[in-house]
Formats: structure tokens, C-alpha cells, sequence
């Protein structure tokens, strides 16, 4: 057992924490999450059309249906 004036953790008095190297990653990580994040918004705005405009054109319309008119 430790007594009053030691530590039981006596090995972890000489870690010192490396800010530098914790400050540059969390920022680099920030980056990528950002940029990831733009990247996504942005993919589902802009759609790639893989078909040519010639071909298909017809297809790639939505059909108009007709409602009858209501009756009352």
C-alpha cells in the first residue's frame, strides 16, 4: 500500500501533455470534418446527369397526369 505522502500513481507525475501536437491535430481533423461536410451539401445541390441529353430525353421527364374536375 502507498502510504500518506506517496501517490499511487507515482509514474504519471513525469508525463507532461504535448499541446502543440494535440492543437495541430484537433485543428487538421476540424479541417477535413469541414471540408467533408461542404462537400457533402454540396454533392446532393448538384446532381451529374450520366445519361446523354439526346437519347432520353422523353424518360427523364416526370408525366403530367390529368385530375378530373370534382363534382359536387
Amino acid at each position: 500500500m502507498a502510504t500518506e505522502g506517496e501517490s499511487m500513481f507515482h509514474d504519471q507525475s513525469d508525463f507532461e501533455y504535448d499541446y502543440e501536437t494535440l492543437r495541430t491535430t484537433g485543428v487538421i481533423i476540424g479541417v477535413i470534418l469541414f471540408v467533408s461536410g461542404i462537400l457533402i451539401a454540396l454533392s446532393k445541390k448538384l446532381t451529374c446527369s450520366k445519361s446523354s441529353s439526346n437519347s432520353n430525353t422523353a424518360g427523364t421527364q416526370i408525366p403530367k397526369t390529368e385530375v378530373p374536375p370534382q363534382t359536387v
